[in-house]
């Protein structure tokens, strides 16, 4: 039997198969970050049939503050709720399940967007940005903790299949892991384990409110590929201690680097990084990465790289990709 076709077990969110449409953002929501017609009917084609077993939402900022660029979605409100049902009943008439993806953009974002000062760890230049952001206070920091907290009570009131928390691409929690950009010297900076605090207070306050049995996905950006920046060997150590605290999957990507490796067009180029985290971890860990053959992800599972095999713009350009993929096994 085909590996891609196998479902995922002994986990909190139980998959028909291996495959996953990874987040991507879609700039389709209203302008108050409502979940809009345009975005139900975008996600509608994607899940028909349910050959997807797992379709995550786009990045949705949990606070104004944290807004990355215009017509994103937002699960800043309680307002957003009852239109975000109706998306996740859609994916599920459609045979499959979702996730959503929360987000707070840190110094990855600017006034023109929010209206404010953007922020971060600490005063230091974003690489993906001439930004440099207000350095947060410890209360700001427990506030954002609580955004995550309460953004988290509203996805799992909205009828999706559990959350995921964003830590990659150069956004707030990314900001907080690596090393460029977070040079504190308090609790939520200095060593490794400072870095991943703000992680592992998020994790807890989003376990308290979604309850044991609601799957925490993360995504991680597992290395920055900049010198100075995030390593392998420092994610491996912070996948364990997420695994510890209560994430249900690992969803791995890049970092500063964002969803790219420059010159590197190989088929899950990412694949090194979920490889090296799957080692240390017992929980499923999911790869996407320039995957857009059918093989390349029956390979990719096989030789053990990962569990579970996101394809992005295989699947954007495609939505009957996943279709045919199932399809050619059959």
């Amino acid at each position: 039997m085909s590996y891609l076709l196998k479902s995922l077990e002994n986990c909190k969110l139980t998959l028909n198969n291996r495959l996953v449409m990874p987040p991507m953002a879609t700039s389709k929501s209203d302008q108050n970050g409502k979940v809009s017609k345009d975005i139900l009917d975008y996600y509608d084609e994607k899940s028909r049939g349910g050959y997807i077993s797992l379709i995550i939402i786009e990045h949705s900022f949990i606070t104004l503050a944290g807004k990355a660029s215009e017509r994103q979605l937002s699960i800043a409100e309680d307002t957003t709720i009852e239109r975000l049902k109706e998306l996740s009943n859609i994916i599920h008439k459609n045979g499959s399940k979702t996730v959503m993806q929360i987000n707070h953009a840190g110094s990855s974002t600017n006034k023109e967007i929010t209206g404010l000062n953007p922020v971060g760890p600490s005063a230091i230049i974003n690489p993906n940005s001439s930004i440099v952001p207000d350095e947060l206070s410890i209360n700001e920091i427990k506030n954002i903790i609580l955004e995550f907290k309460n953004a988290a009570r509203r996805v799992k009131e909205s009828g999706f299949d559990g959350v995921e928390i964003h830590s990659a691409h150069g956004y707030l929690l990314n900001q907080f892991f690596s090393p460029l950009t977070n040079k504190r010297n308090d609790e939520y900076g200095g060593g490794l384990l400072g870095r991943i605090k703000i992680h592992l207070d998020i994790i807890k306050a989003v376990r308290d409110v979604v309850g044991d049995d609601f799957p925490i996905l993360l995504r991680l950006g597992a290395s920055d590929n900049i010198e100075g920046g995030i390593t392998i060997e420092d994610s491996k150590i912070a996948a364990v201690a997420f695994e510890k605290a209560g994430v249900d999957i690992l969803d791995i990507s890049g970092g500063f680097c964002r969803f790219i490796i420059p010159g590197n067009t190989s088929q899950g180029y990412f694949s090194p990084l979920s490889e090296s985290i799957k080692e240390v971890v017992s929980i499923p860990v999911l790869l996407t990465g320039g995957i857009t053959k059918v093989e390349a992800a029956e390979n990719l599972l096989s030789s053990e790289k990962a569990d579970l095999i996101g394809v992005a713009r295989a699947i954007y350009k495609d939505s009957k990709w996943a279709q045919k993929a199932i399809e050619s096994f059959k």
